[in-house]
């Protein structure tokens, strides 16, 4: 019985070692994977001379292929090569290369995809960290497209230094509600906004080489419950509201892909959504790239996506399997003509950013060098929103003072979710390190204070000659919403949360946490001039302490610079110029409903500012609402053709004045009312902006253009854009309240 116990034992010994051993093997291999060739060679496949020969190629290397080298166009990596992604996420805090398309016999050289909302996700073997920039969110509050291309080049550039060639970004959903978790991730709550965020941001990608991919297409604008909710609405407000900034990012910026959301639309998945996927968006919008899911459960039917038009499945073979659609094939359910038309699509493509001849120009160098990092700064002090100013920013530049930063972010390094718009920096300067390095050369010491006891917060803040409050929130409160061992389903269908949260997602709440506010509320009362920091992504209820406290900032998740770009607009080295890219209502219930935990939830015609003014609704901080530390003034607004015709283009010019005593930049911002239409629209709709810097007591005339065909209105009846002949009213000034606003009208006949 001993000699069996024995054997025994050490035939366990020698399962377990070798366990271990493939447990390394598997671990090495998934951390040192190798790493293949994103370029042709062009002594093996001939490059095409021009657009058409393409297309030809694609269609001759398609024609080369069997079913089941077809098929494997048409996911990302094997199942076995998967660990790699929970290894390298899990256990190196990074995402590895997948590898998509590669065929080495017909030398086709894979693509490898890296989101990069803020920064490249992911990163070469000898890469440690690229430059992180503001969220989305942030950016939008800038109101500054060059700045926002600018960006998405150097993000495009640090892909092509990490081996990449395909960026999922930008996101362009709609902020309809701002608990919605990745607020962060978008630009704003207008769709005209997004769109021309969204152009600027192709734009710049695509300038090196890197296919951009906008998504999420579409309607996905919740997340605690996104693999399983079916959003309801009507044509009008499909086309009117969530789906033209897809639109113009997708013809005039002309991205080479598309990714497809999670949720449903009426009733269908929208990996399955021929309505939108091929009837609207390649029928209608001509786009010509090709389309891939969201990662992990972004597809359920293989007969379906082949019919709507669904390109790539990724990371890897889930649905697009090879006896399912063998089997489909068979039974005439789709065509091997279908599988034909998906491939090529996607290799005429692909195919063009493969041949590209610069190649070798992007070294490991290009990455989180100076100019980059100084770009992730400017960004964040162009994108900060002083909400509120009672004489008290910006701070004094001077030596002697007592200087107390306080809160449990203040020197936390917060640059927004940690799901797959994250990026990783090494040097992230908090706000605490940024406030303080601006005081060295002010000889003034720099207190900080990050502990939970709002009586000693107090008690030092009575002592304080500055008091800067940093609150908000982080990874753990909002953004993708990552929940490994919860019920998603059982908490929609109970309309409650089911099981334990996972980290991020959707808040259930618009105010700050409670330690926030107890903190805001202790210190506020010993010392009338604290300055109150918010970070975060999306708008917040402030009802309860704002009353009480002297200037509000809102800083956002502000990248790898946030803190000197924050010390630098509180000291008046930067004027800040930012502004809402979002409505902020006086009371919750003002915004439309919001579940996170749904499976239907209807999206209507009105949010943000166009539900607030039609309802006549007043609102705590408007839409395009943001102070500077100098003042503007709008004067002689004029139409330069009162009358046009539908194909017209509405010139107009206004005079903008600097009447401060700094230099500043001032967002115009041009909207076109409806006062007069014989059906329910908006009170009036953004329709152009312009961001300038003026010098104190500078005038600039800015001239102002809107196409008429922006003007109208989708009638589902006759499924077709009309233009009303009417009086349209045109306003112009520093945000969409109507105060800030001068007036004049234009006739469209």
């Amino acid at each position: 019985m001993k000699k069996i116990g024995i054997k025994v034992l050490k035939g366990l010994g020698i399962v377990l070692l070798l366990l271990v051993i493939l447990s390394g093997g598997v671990y090495y291999k998934s951390v040192n994977y190798n790493m293949f060739d994103l370029q042709a060679k062009k002594e093996l496949l001939a490059k095409p001379e021009n657009e058409e020969g393409y297309a030809v190629l694609a269609e001759e290397l398609v024609a080369q292929m069997d079913l089941r080298e077809k098929i494997d166009q048409m996911y990302g990596e094997k199942m076995y090569q998967i660990p790699k992604l929970a290894i390298g996420f899990l256990m190196k805090d990074r995402f590895p290369h997948v590898y998509v398309g590669e065929n080495e016999r017909l030398h086709l050289p894979p693509w490898v995809l890296s989101d990069g909302p803020r920064g490249a996700r992911v990163m070469d073997h000898g890469v440690n960290s690229v430059t992180t920039f503001p969220v989305g969110m942030a950016r939008g509050a800038s109101w500054d497209i060059a700045l926002e291309e600018r960006i998405n080049e150097v993000i495009a550039i640090e892909m092509r230094a990490n081996k990449v060639n395909y960026a999922a970004t930008p996101c362009i959903n709609l902020l309809r509600h701002p608990a919605w978790g990745r607020a962060q991730e978008t630009y704003g709550e207008d769709p005209w906004l997004l769109g021309e965020f969204g152009v600027a941001a192709v734009k710049g990608i695509e300038k090196h080489n890197v296919m951009a991919c906008p998504k999420h297409f579409a309607l996905n604008s919740l997340d605690n419950s996104r693999f399983v909710v079916d959003v309801e609405l009507d044509e009008r407000t499909l086309r009117e509201v969530y789906l033209p900034h897809f639109k113009k990012t997708i013809q005039v910026g002309k991205p080479a892909s598309i990714m497809s959301a999670y949720n449903k639309v009426l009733g269908e998945y929208m990996a399955n959504n021929k309505y939108l996927l091929n009837d609207i968006l390649r029928d209608e919008w001509g786009f010509e790239g090709f389309v891939t899911s969201d990662w992990f459960n972004g597809t359920y039917d293989a007969i379906g996506s082949v019919k709507a038009g669904l390109d790539v499945e990724m990371p890897y073979q889930q649905v697009y399997k090879y006896d399912v659609l063998e089997e489909g094939i068979e039974k005439g359910e789709i065509s091997e003509a279908d599988i034909d038309k998906i491939v090529t699509r996607t290799l005429k493509t692909r195919l063009k950013y493969a041949f590209s001849d610069d190649q070798e120009t992007y070294g490991h160098e290009e990455i989180e060098k100076e100019s980059h990092v100084s770009l992730a700064r400017v960004a964040a002090e162009k994108s900060m929103v002083l909400i509120k100013n009672d004489k008290v920013l910006p701070l004094t530049a001077e030596t002697g003072q007592k200087v107390l930063v306080l809160g449990r972010l203040a020197n936390m390094e917060n640059t927004g979710d940690i799901a797959s718009s994250n990026s990783t920096s090494l040097n992230i300067t908090t706000p605490y390190e940024g406030i303080s390095t601006f005081n060295e050369t002010l000889q003034n010491v720099v207190e900080l204070y990050d502990g939970p006891d709002t009586n000693l917060a107090a008690e030092k803040a009575k002592e304080a000659d500055q008091v800067i409050l940093v609150v908000g929130y982080t990874f753990e409160d909002e953004g993708e919403y990552i929940n490994i061992n919860g019920d998603m389903e059982g908490s929609a269908k109970a309309g409650k949360l089911v099981g334990k949260k996972g980290i991020g997602g959707d808040r259930e709440s618009l105010k700050l946490l409670p330690e926030d506010e107890a903190l805001i509320q202790a210190v506020s009362a010993v010392n009338e001039d604290v300055v109150v920091v918010y970070v975060g992504g999306s708008a917040i209820n402030m009802n309860a302490w704002e009353p009480n406290v002297a200037s509000i900032l809102f800083a956002w998740y502000g990248g790898m610079e946030g803190g000197t770009a924050l010390a630098n607009v509180l000291y008046g080295t930067v004027n800040p110029s930012g502004k809402l890219p979002f409505s902020i209502a006086r009371n919750d219930s003002d915004y439309p409903y919001f579940n996170p935990y749904t499976l239907t939830i209807e999206y209507g015609y009105y949010h943000g500012y166009t539900l607030f003014e039609k309802e006549n609704i007043e609102v705590a901080y408007p839409f395009g609402y943001g102070l500077s530390y100098t003042t503007y003034a709008y004067s002689d607004l004029q139409i330069m053709e009162s009358e046009l015709n539908k194909d017209g283009i509405l010139r107009a010019k206004v005079n903008v004045t600097n009447t401060g005593e700094v230099a500043g930049e001032e967002i115009v911002q041009l909207y076109v009312g409806f006062k007069n239409s014989s059906i329910d629209r908006p009170v009036k709709l953004l329709r152009g902006f312009d961001k300038i810097g003026l010098e104190p007591g500078e005038t600039k005339t800015v001239a102002l253009e809107v196409n008429i065909e922006d003007l109208a209105w989708y009638d589902p009846e006759a499924k077709q854009w009309k233009i009303e002949e009417m009086e349209y009213e045109l306003y112009v000034g520093g945000s969409s309240a109507e105060k800030d606003l001068v007036v004049d009208s234009f006739l469209v006949n």
